[in-house]
């Protein structure tokens, strides 16, 4: 059996570890938007009846992710339900993720029976006619590295011509980010995943899509059984797209506050490589050093061992910003 990943956000267990209160935790490690969409009272109907497929959550989606006519959409429990069941579709395959990427990725495949190969974009380019399968996650995570939409569709013809898929992994992008693949999911083997945790700051409800053709949306389905989303989780999520105003307001605000994490972490000379509005990625010989050290002032930071890395997430409020700046300060002093 392989070992599952680890990921970021395990503040109980860095309490335990480092015998500081769960509440007095900085947490950085997610790069989940630390300012969530506000949510509503939820209505107490929504408690007491099963989840209904039919009320009107899928028309919400395409309104917010624009896909073709043709294409099928399905509402999954986060993009990790799909992540998980569509390794459960194929058999056999030769699948590429990226290399370093998203753990959980190479998990499903692997755990399904897969031959997983992790992979550098070039690397992908070079071996893409012996592959089977290619996961892309656009932006990269942890890295932020963005390949261009010509690259990938290049990818994707070259697959499907063959009976491959694309699977891209959009989870990280924001509302005003250009070059989602959402748009030409009416062609067989391209599949995309979306997701309201990130960028709406809503990870505790569980919430994405998928987007692809009809007949793999319909066999996922099965799959999952009925229920797969509750009831709340498809209200919240269709109540945050549907507004419009706190997206645009968002993400005006996440672009400055990554422009100020990235000045803070080069004042100290941790200038990062990459990242996105929602986290940066710094490559570092002695990261899980550093990471040791946050976490002694009560700061949780992503650490990463294939590449030696950090990646930091976005303070919520001044008062974070503060406390950072002051925790790197000692680094350095």
């Amino acid at each position: 059996m392989t070992r599952r990943p680890a990921h970021g956000g395990r503040l109980h267990a860095a309490a335990r570890r480092w015998g500081i209160p769960y509440e007095e935790w900085l947490d950085l490690s997610t790069g989940i938007n630390p300012h969530g969409w506000p949510v509503p009272g939820i209505p107490a109907a929504l408690w007491q009846r099963l989840p209904e497929d039919d009320d009107g959550l899928t028309e919400v989606i395409r309104v917010w992710a624009s896909p073709p006519t043709g294409a099928g959409v399905l509402a999954v429990a986060g993009s990790q339900a799909a992540i998980q069941g569509l390794p459960l579709q194929r058999a056999g395959a030769r699948v590429a993720v990226p290399a370093p990427g998203y753990e959980e990725h190479r998990f499903g495949w692997l755990n399904a029976g897969h031959t997983v190969v992790a992979l550098s974009p070039e690397q992908i380019d070079q071996q893409l006619d012996r592959l089977d399968v290619v996961v892309w996650i656009q932006p990269n995570n942890p890295t932020g590295v963005r390949l261009t939409s010509e690259r990938l569709l290049g990818w994707h013809q070259r697959l499907a011509a063959r009976g491959g898929w694309l699977v891209v992994d959009e989870a990280f992008l924001t509302a005003a980010d250009t070059g989602s693949l959402v748009p030409f999911t009416d062609r067989e083997g391209l599949i995309v995943l979306r997701s309201v945790g990130k960028f709406f700051g809503l990870a505790g409800i569980r919430a994405g899509a998928m987007f692809a053709i009809p007949a793999l949306c319909q066999a996922l389905n099965r799959s999952l059984g009925p229920w797969a989303l509750s009831g709340p989780s498809r209200y919240v999520m269709a109540q945050a797209l549907l507004d419009h105003d706190w997206q645009q307001g968002m993400t005006k605000t996440l672009r400055q506050d990554a422009r100020r994490l990235r000045a803070l972490l080069a004042d100290v000379g941790l200038r990062p490589s990459g990242g996105t509005d929602l986290f940066q990625y710094v490559p570092h010989p002695q990261a899980g050093l550093l990471a040791d050290r946050l976490a002694r002032a009560g700061i949780l930071v992503r650490r990463f061992d294939a590449p030696s890395a950090l990646r930091f997430g976005l303070p919520g409020c001044e008062q974070d910003w503060q406390r950072l700046q002051a925790a790197m300060q000692s680094l350095v002093n």
